[in-house]
């Protein structure tokens, strides 16, 4: 990889692991963490109530016979309006557990393949004079990159963060918060 300054311009190139970098594409891998991902994202707290929870309903509305009517024992039988409902949702643990070799795995498979793709850019140091929304643009700017980028620092950087929040298109993360999920969402990432 070739490594590149703040200012754009092309410095010395990088080595690389190729056990990170190297990597195939591994499509069933990368799959199955992005719905493990996806899966513990959800909440689960969606409720209704049944038959059963409706207030109302203890008595039978009409005699079972002679009225001409269809028999019913409740007001708040599901085919009645204001009644329970079926089979709706109730609250759920969707919690899908990834082992930690699967996930490091596809995020191995990522970098890969943005590297194959030509979509990382390796940048010396990510040094902002303030937290500034500009400071940001004049970099991608500098590296031409506008496309929807991940910025990746190597560790937490409260500027970086304030400066990338207002933009739609960029997200900045520390490494070790690095995932399949932006990695798949993102087209460029800036390291």
């Amino acid at each position: 990889l070739r490594l590149k300054n703040i200012r754009g311009e092309r410095s010395r190139a990088v080595k690389v692991r190729d056990d990170v970098f190297g990597v195939s594409m591994n499509r069933a891998l990368v799959h199955q963490v992005m719905v493990g991902q996806l899966a513990n994202a959800r909440q689960g707290t969606a409720s209704v109530k049944t038959r059963a929870q409706v207030s109302g309903g203890g008595r039978k509305p009409r005699p079972q016979k002679h009225t001409g009517s269809a028999r019913a024992g409740s007001i708040r039988a599901p085919n009645w309006k204001g009644g329970g409902v079926v089979f709706g949702p109730k609250p759920r643990d969707y919690h899908h557990a990834t082992p930690r070799r699967m996930r490091r795995g596809a995020i191995r498979c990522m970098l890969a393949q943005r590297v194959r793709e030509g979509a990382i850019t390796v940048v010396e140091e990510l040094n902002l004079d303030n937290h500034r929304t500009k400071e940001i643009l004049n970099l991608l700017e500098a590296l031409q990159v506008n496309t929807k980028s991940l910025v990746v620092s190597s560790d937490a950087v409260p500027a970086l963060a304030l400066a990338c929040r207002n933009l739609r298109q960029i997200k900045s993360l520390p490494a070790s918060h690095l995932n399949t999920l932006d990695l798949l969402d993102f087209d460029h990432v800036i390291m």
